[in-house]
């Protein structure tokens, strides 16, 4: 008999009333307004209609006969809040002296053809439709405050931000609505959801929960907590049961809602996360309370009016829900406050007379529906039961007392600046434009300066926190909501998540903690992977690591293939890897080794080329011997790269490297030595007896030995410290086990490179100095340009040849080798040739007769 009693005082059913029936219920005003010096408008949803039979009305278009209204019993501290608020600011002698603020409440109703209603009659001041012409008295209109949704808000900016009024929005905080090119007056008040993601799942980690199903809205917010959710979960093995994106324009009867929700309650999942808005998902929440859904656990990401769906039955669908809440601080002052509002302390508000009729045992008066009769004496919204008003702030409410103060604080940064830049003319009080409060506002919000309760880093640190709330309904109508926890990401790890298990209330399904698991048997290929601490064995499948496999099904632990075998794709049996090296009978060995030979004759033919023609000017001019060694180094340099084909041995990684380094010092020196030749010869325009003497003995021909001498120095180090070896790569190609030479010590090969790139450096140092000398026989063009193209080819190739692996690696150190030594044979004895063998008539000294040149050249 007891419970039974508590049973019939807790619950209070959802109260409507009819357009036919007591015409006091069925008249409420669609606007609240307080009057002050400056007016706020806010716009969201405090009663509802709709309609049973859809009988259409034989006048009005889109309106029914059977018309019911409902009150929103929960959304009403919103408008306390906004009250409290504005009476709080306007008490203060500090802020905004000698200004009151007042506000304008205009009902949303869920229509898109009835949003824009209220924000037009609040910028006309007028009961009817008048836009672009305020026939009302002047008034100062600063700012519009929206929710309960984002796609209310998201309705008004649109008519707002054309007149450039700034909108504060106290919903949840939905990225989307932060792109200033499409909503530029627009500021979120909400704090963002960081966190929630990592909050739901340490959740789940802290219960064992990795089978879980997630429902959103289908709207771009949905979309953006579907990425954020499955990158979360799925880098702590949690697994998305399934995915249901509800659009907002189903209700509870609809054909799809029945669909999907015989999915949701047949799924193994017992654990169902849902996010989102109140008005976007509000059809599935009341199809869910009507079906009692007992035997899942609903998790939250916001205090829904969850027991605004309960029907007549002692169990509901979301007892034992848990809900994630921001942490803010508590607002005492606030509940002293909703204990002082009555219809008698504020009789312009035409909410209060119903509440006291529904809750109070009042009546109407027969003269005025404002006035009452016959009531309780001492009644108090506070004390009505928790599942019907909360005089406890919440957090959207939190959210408009913080926008409210954000814009007093910057109505007063800009009287302040209005009084030091232009006092008011004839004590006409404030006045301004609404765009004028924008970059006031917005530093506002920067800075964080909401009001002396909130602190920019304490808020921080207060927006990071979630509190977690358990909601005990049963039985039906106690609608409790008990904190049971916290998680704070500021925390060391492990110790972010704080729970008393011991005070939560599951579903009335389980006697003990829910479990929500997964269990798939693993293929061949595949192996379990248990996860620790759960009561029941479940296990994800994770294909084997490389070179591993399983085949069996269900094995435990993947099996190791030998270092001489590979795993096959589907990674249930080993096979044989085969010895691969950069070959002469694969195409790319192939393709080297015919440009190696081609270039080589090539070479040779130019070599003859100039020994025939060795009395000719030309050849004569260009020091026959410097050219003649050139050319024999040339021929050895193509020959070599043959060294890198084939199956690499001892023998053959040592002379890479020495005849590379060797080779090409004799090839650059030589360069050098021609270099000299030519600034020696022409430069010098009275030489003296020492200079004569050693051009004639060949002094510049000793550059070749010292330079080269220099370079076996390096080499010899080299072999002597850590000389080149064989090595096996059996992981750079999938079963292929890659021989290739490894150089041993990688200062030493850069030493030896660098050395060859100082060396043509100085070739080209003196080869420009000569650069405008005659172009007949003068080779230092040529000279310089191929030292150009020469550092071209060697710093290109270092990024590639340390990002390359394998037999790759190899072909791009001999295409290297090709291009440099093809780069001196081409730009320094292709012009020679030229001449000699197309143009004989420029190969005699008569030519050099007839040339005219500005400056005298004495040889």
């Amino acid at each position: 008999m007891f419970w039974i009693f508590i049973f019939g005082v807790l619950y209070i059913p959802n109260f409507v009333c009819a357009f036919t029936g007591d015409k006091c219920y069925g008249k409420i005003k669609e606007y609240t307004y307080q009057e002050g010096d400056v007016t706020i408008g806010a716009f969201f949803p405090l009663h509802s209609y709709y309609t049973h039979d859809h009988v259409s009305h034989e006048i009005e278009l889109y309106y029914f006969q059977d018309m019911y209204l409902k009150y929103n019993f929960m959304n009403y501290q919103f408008l306390l809040a906004l009250v409290f608020t504005i009476e709080e600011i306007n008490r203060n002698p500090h802020l905004l002296p000698n200004t009151t603020l007042g506000f304008e409440h205009h009902n949303i109703k869920f229509s898109e053809k009835n949003i824009l209603l209220g924000p037009f009659l609040w910028l006309a001041g007028l009961s009817n439709q008048l836009v672009n012409y305020n026939c009302g008295q002047k008034r100062n209109l600063p700012a519009a405050l929206t929710g309960t949704s984002w796609a209310i808000s998201a309705h008004i900016g649109t008519l707002l931000q054309l007149y450039k009024i700034p909108q504060l929005t106290f919903a949840y905080f939905d990225s989307n609505m932060n792109d200033q090119s499409q909503f530029k007056t627009l500021y979120q008040v909400a704090p963002e959801d960081t966190y929630l993601s990592l909050a739901l799942v340490s959740l789940m980690l802290h219960f064992s929960w990795s089978w879980v199903g997630l429902i959103v809205p289908n709207d771009p917010r949905g979309t953006q907590i579907l990425s954020e959710f499955r990158d979360v979960m799925e880098s702590n093995r949690i697994c998305l049961a399934f995915v249901k994106m509800i659009p907002g324009t189903w209700n509870s009867y609809s054909d799809a809602i029945w669909k999907n929700m015989e999915k949701i309650q047949e799924s193994s999942a017992n654990v169902i996360v849902i996010c989102g808005d109140i008005v976007s998902l509000q059809g599935l929440m009341r199809h869910i309370a009507q079906l009692l859904v007992t035997w899942k656990v609903w998790v939250l990401n916001s205090q829904w009016d969850i027991d605004y769906y309960s029907d007549y039955f002692m169990i509901e669908s979301f007892h034992g829900s848990l809900i994630f809440s921001h942490h803010h601080e508590e607002m005492v002052e606030f509940v002293n406050f909703v204990q002082t509002v009555n219809p008698y302390t504020y009789p312009e508000d035409a909410y209060l007379p119903k509440f006291w009729v529904i809750f109070f045992n009042c009546s109407f008066s027969e003269f005025d529906c404002q006035l009452l009769e016959n009531c309780q004496p001492n009644a108090s919204l506070d004390l009505l039961p928790r599942h019907i008003f909360d005089p406890t702030m919440s957090e959207e409410s939190y959210n408009i007392y913080n926008a409210v103060h954000a814009l007093a604080h910057s109505l007063h940064e800009m009287t302040v600046q209005q009084i030091q830049t232009q006092p008011y003319a004839n004590g006409d009080g404030m006045a301004f434009l609404p765009w004028q409060i924008l970059p006031f506002l917005k530093i506002t919000l920067l800075e964080n300066h909401l009001s002396s309760r909130s602190v920019i880093d304490e808020r921080k640190n207060l927006y990071s926190e979630y509190d977690i709330f358990n909601f005990w309904n049963f039985p039906t109508g106690l609608g409790l909501k008990m904190k049971v926890g916290t998680f704070s990401p500021n925390s060391p790890q492990g110790q972010q998540l704080s729970l008393s298990e011991e005070m939560i209330q599951w579903p009335t399904q389980f006697t003990k903690i829910p479990q929500s698991l997964c269990s798939e048997s693993c293929r061949p290929g595949f192996r379990k992977a248990a996860q620790e601490g759960k009561a029941v064995c479940c296990f994800d499948c994770i294909p084997c690591a490389d070179n591993e496999i399983s085949n069996e099904t269900d094995m435990d632990q993947c099996v190791q293939c030998p270092e001489s075998h590979y795993a096959n794709s589907e990674k249930n049996h080993c096979l044989q890897k085969s010895v691969s090296f950069l070959a002469y009978e694969e195409p790319l060995g192939m393709a080297l080794t015919i440009t190696a030979l081609d270039f080589s004759v090539l070479t040779a033919v130019v070599l003859v080329v100039f020994v025939k023609h060795r009395d000719t000017p030309i050849v004569k001019a260009n020091n026959r011997v410097l050219s003649y060694t050139l050319l024999l180094t040339l021929i050895i340099c193509f020959l070599s790269c043959l060294l890198y084909i084939g199956q690499p041995n001892t023998a053959t990684c040592i002379l890479q490297q020495t005849a590379f380094g060797t080779l090409f010092t004799v090839a650059l020196s030589t360069v050098l030595a021609k270099a000299i030749v030519v600034v020696t010869a022409f430069k010098v325009t009275s030489p003296a007896r020492m200079v004569k003497w050693l051009i004639v003995i060949g002094a510049p021909n000793l550059i070749i030995p010292i330079c080269t001498l220099i370079q076996l120095i390096i080499c010899g180090i080299w072999l002597a410290t850590s000389p080149p070896f064989i090595d096996q790569n059996a992981h750079v190609e999938h079963g292929h086990i890659i021989i290739m030479c490894n150089k041993g010590s990688a200062v030493a090969f850069h030493c030896v490179l660098g050395y060859l790139c100082s060396l043509a450096l100085g070739s080209y140092t003196m080869a420009f100095l000569s650069r405008n000398l005659p172009d007949t026989f003068n080779e230092a063009k040529c000279l310089s340009f191929s030292m150009q193209v020469f550092f071209c080819v060697w710093i290109t190739f270092l990024p590639v040849y340390h990002s390359t692996k394998g037999k790759v690696m190899v072909a791009m150190e001999v295409l290297s080798v090709l291009a440099s030594s093809i780069t001196l044979l081409v730009l320094i004895f292709a012009p020679k040739c030229y001449i000699i063998l197309l143009r004989p008539d420029k190969n005699s000294c008569l030519d050099i007769r007839h040339k005219i040149h500005s400056r005298k050249v004495v040889i």
